[in-house]
């Protein structure tokens, strides 16, 4: 973007539209057990010795749910010694077997290369499983995957898509890329009022990207009723998180 607004530079201000890509996001505890499954892991709760036999013996019994969790202890150390190789040995049982967080805990393994050879391959064939299981997660990373064109043919129309259903179901690093897509025109029609609403939704959620971005579109009335007063109001959220643009939006306010 090379166009300006009274003096000061929207590009500059304005976070620049690159979608956030770089970490693949994770699940954490699996949403249900079988009755003969302990208690879902959470990332929050220690996890005994005790404990950790329990979950071993349900995952070699063949539990999804369990093989999950204990993909996840090892993942994260928690009850047993952190092993990326093990995390990936029991994220693959369970994922195997259909469980959706598991699929996408795999994917993001492959992804980065933690306990095996990184392959963004496999990592979009896990995302995939798991995004059509309706993953949220995993319907972001593989909007990443395509935008990227990490192991598939870079498509904008396909990362918005995939961004688009993340975005519906609450996550807020997918609005905030849909929004941006909006305002740059890949991959969609680009249409500055909807980049707004995507940006509010997830300004509100706490992204101060997002933040930045809805206020510096209210300085300049691009998507939105041009309003000093909701400019000032966003700005001053992603500036209390520490974003600069949003500052020098601020500071730029004061001296007009």
């Amino acid at each position: 973007m090379a166009f300006s607004v009274k003096t000061f530079s929207v590009a500059a201000l304005l976070t620049s539209c690159i979608l956030l890509t770089a970490c693949p996001q994770k699940a954490s505890s699996s949403t249900a057990a079988s009755d003969s499954s302990p208690v879902a892991t959470k990332p929050d709760e220690p996890v005994s010795s005790q404990q950790a036999t329990l979950y071993r013996k349900a995952a070699e019994q063949g539990d999804a749910h369990a093989q999950y969790d204990l993909g996840l202890m090892y993942d994260t150390g928690n009850g047993v010694a952190q092993d990326y190789t093990q995390a990936v040995y029991w994220y693959r049982k369970a994922a195997e077997q259909g469980d959706a967080s598991a699929q996408s805990n795999l994917g993001v393994m492959y992804d980065a290369g933690y306990g095996v050879a990184q392959d963004y391959t496999q990592a979009v064939y896990w995302y995939r499983k798991a995004a059509t299981q309706g993953n949220a997660d995993d319907q972001f990373n593989l909007g990443n995957m395509y935008s990227t064109g990490h192991a598939v043919t870079q498509n904008y129309v396909q990362a918005a898509s995939w961004y688009h259903k993340a975005a519906e179901q609450g996550n807020a690093t997918a609005q905030f890329n849909l929004g941006n897509m909006y305002y740059t025109g890949k991959g969609v029609a680009q249409d500055f009022t909807r980049a707004a609403l995507w940006y509010r939704k997830a300004a509100e959620q706490g992204l101060v990207l997002a933040q930045n971005n809805l206020g510096q579109m209210y300085r300049t009335g691009k998507g939105v009723a041009q309003d000093d007063t909701q400019a000032v109001f966003w700005l001053r959220k992603a500036a209390a998180q520490g974003d600069t643009n949003a500052q020098a939006g601020l500071d730029e306010m004061k001296n007009h």
